[in-house]
């Protein structure tokens, strides 16, 4: 096995070596890829049976047989840090760990994520911006758009965080910037817990949009419609502000993050009934950039990686996570994923998300 094995190795070495690679690194980092996944195969046998308690990483996913079509990501979303400066009470991915890839991990995934068929990143948290003041999401902006030629790269930050210099450094790389703006109400904010001292959030999203059209990034609004703002009318500001896509979540509980015990945030008082949530829509119904996602369409819909590059499974109301892309591959992690394809579809998950297709006629 070991020889078939490395003759396998040779056979991908010679084959690296024959394109005309750019830069050494590229080289090295696509080796890297191919004989970890080769060694799992190697390996994998063995996996199967009595398996070492130090071989599995904590919080892994369940075991079990799954069968069914192979999926393919399109598109994924990396939330490579949990940590954020807000407390916004409804969140459904908080700082239970400060735990960050290094560099070069995370862009071993991603090459290996590209090679599996992704289209689309969106990179989130907690706050992306928070780490290493932006330049860690910059490097990897600049690695997924310039490198591995990702028709869209895409953000979704509180914008708090966010300077003019990130745009002049990384903006051309970057297709879309989603900022979370769930009020017009500075004093809505305050109780939903996204604010940070005496910064205006709506003044900041103005500024932010301005940049967005400075450094033609497409511009993108989401709003957590929750038991605070589902009566407020945002007609006005929404239309003002002309982005792209305007994406309307039904508040979401989720079991270890936003509620039970061992949550960090309390969003039970948050919550709003299906009918609420669909009158806010109606009131809401003359804006053609409004994208809806109740609980049912959002909750299985998405490929989450988390911080350690493992798929959440959400279909149980909690995030059980896969073991990670890194050791076992793509194909493999992915199949516990919980990712429900058709909806992903049927909610658009797919749509004109890269911005040289966009008319960013501002």
């Amino acid at each position: 096995m070991w020889l078939l094995t490395l003759t396998a190795f040779a056979e991908k070495l010679l084959y690296v070596f024959s394109l005309q690679l750019t830069s050494l690194w590229k080289i090295l980092i696509h080796l890297y890829s191919s004989f970890g996944t080769l060694l799992w195969s190697a390996g994998g046998k063995r996996s199967q049976h009595g398996k070492k308690r130090g071989e599995i990483r904590e919080g892994t996913a369940r075991e079990e047989d799954v069968s069914g079509h192979s999926v393919n990501p399109v598109s994924v979303n990396y939330h490579f840090t949990r940590q954020c400066n807000y407390k916004c009470g409804f969140c459904f991915h908080t700082a239970k760990t400060s735990f960050v890839l290094p560099l070069e991990k995370a862009k071993r995934g991603l090459l290996m994520l590209k090679e599996a068929g992704m289209e689309k990143i969106n990179f989130s948290g907690g706050e992306p911006f928070l780490h290493d003041r932006g330049e860690f999401l910059g490097k990897l902006v600049k690695f997924c758009k310039k490198d591995l030629k990702l028709p869209s790269v895409s953000i979704v930050s509180n914008g708090s965080l966010i300077r003019e210099r990130w745009f002049k450094d990384y903006g051309e790389y970057l297709d879309i910037l989603a900022i979370s703006c769930d009020s017009f109400d500075e004093q809505i904010n305050a109780l939903i817990g996204r604010g940070q001292g005496k910064k205006n959030h709506v003044e900041n999203l103005w500024k932010l949009r301005r940049w967005c059209a400075d450094y033609k990034v497409a511009f993108k609004i989401n709003s957590v419609i929750n038991r605070f703002n589902m009566e407020e009318d945002m007609n006005e500001q929404i239309q003002s502000l002309n982005p792209v896509r305007w994406k309307v979540f039904q508040c979401l509980l989720i079991e270890g993050e936003n509620a039970g015990q061992e949550a960090l945030r309390e969003a039970e008082k948050f919550v709003i009934s299906d009918e609420d949530f669909e009158k806010f829509l109606d009131r809401h119904k003359g804006i053609s950039c409004l994208v809806p996602e109740s609980n049912k369409k959002m909750k299985d819909s998405y490929l989450i990686l988390d911080e350690y590059m493992r798929f959440l499974d959400c279909t149980r109301g909690r995030k059980d996570p896969s073991k990670s892309i890194l050791d076992v591959g793509v194909e493999e992690a992915i199949k516990f994923s919980g990712f429900d394809e058709k909806m992903f579809f049927k909610r658009g998950g797919k749509y004109v998300w890269s911005k040289a297709d966009l008319k960013l006629d501002w």
